[in-house]
């Protein structure tokens, strides 16, 4: 992690860890907007009593947040990944002998030699791939999502009912986020291997010597023969470095209930 953190920085200077921020500031809010509203939607549809524990009926609640939240997390990780690894490419392409060795986002585009940025992939994904071409992996998507769901949210709810205020009726914002970090650092950890292929699929553009998959369990395959069993967990302590603060402070404010103030506003 350090390490390429470094060569990051030294290859794109210091906005090249930013990469990609714009389409998280973007899509980000609404993404976890339906993931927290559907699993309490979800909660309320399937559990009678709130205050007694039905882990099934939790995970399933978890599942459905999973489902409803890809509409918008996979053209957000789409956008996001083509973003990030311009920069890679780029040293990849200048370093090669022969330029025309790393594929374009579509036969014979020309826009490689533009500036990069989400509109750019967008429009081009669009004008040649349809709406399908945006939800590129979108089978991976769920399949990553759908369990980090089932495991984050029975476990973030257990974890603060520990802290429940008989007074306020609620747990305190500390506790909240203490239970979010935990929560989606296990939630995040676990789905690693899912995210790596995920990432896998969603990468457009290749460097030179690698791979293509045509799909989820092709690209399980050839990870597990080129790379081994221990490529499945590349970027595990990346992933809870940033999905422990992430859940840590949506899930912390969410409970303080900040939405509702700002809506009583327009009443």
């Amino acid at each position: 992690m350090i390490d390429c953190l470094m060569k990051t920085a030294r290859a794109e200077g210091f906005l090249g860890m930013y990469r990609g921020a714009a389409v998280n500031l973007t899509l980000v809010t609404p993404e976890k907007a339906i993931k927290l509203a559907a699993n309490d939607f979800f909660r309320q549809l399937l559990m009678e009593d709130e205050l007694q524990r039905n882990l099934k009926m939790e995970m399933l609640a978890g599942c459905g947040a999973g489902m409803c939240q890809v509409v918008v997390t996979c053209p957000m990780e789409m956008l996001k990944i083509q973003l990030q690894d311009a920069g890679r490419l780029a040293v990849c392409q200048g370093s090669a002998s022969a330029p025309s060795s790393s594929r374009s986002y579509t036969a014979g585009s020309a826009s490689t030699h533009k500036r990069l940025s989400a509109t750019l992939i967008a429009w081009e994904l669009l004008c040649t791939q349809g709406l399908a071409g945006l939800y590129k992996g979108l089978g991976a998507t769920l399949l990553r999502d759908i369990p980090f769901s089932i495991i984050y949210f029975p476990l973030f709810a257990n974890l603060n009912n520990l802290g429940f205020n008989e007074r306020t009726g609620k747990a305190s914002f500390a506790h909240s986020f203490m239970s979010g970090c935990v929560a989606g650092s296990v939630a995040a950890v676990a789905v690693t291997p899912l995210d790596v292929l995920k990432t896998r699929i969603q990468t457009l553009k290749k460097g030179l010597g690698e791979d293509t998959y045509s799909g989820i369990t092709n690209c399980a395959r050839k990870l597990w023969i080129q790379e081994g069993p221990s490529a499945f967990m590349k970027g595990a302590g990346c992933r809870a470095l940033v999905i422990a603060p992430l859940f840590g402070i949506a899930q912390g404010v969410y409970f303080i209930g900040i939405g509702e103030r700002i809506l009583k506003c327009f009443e």
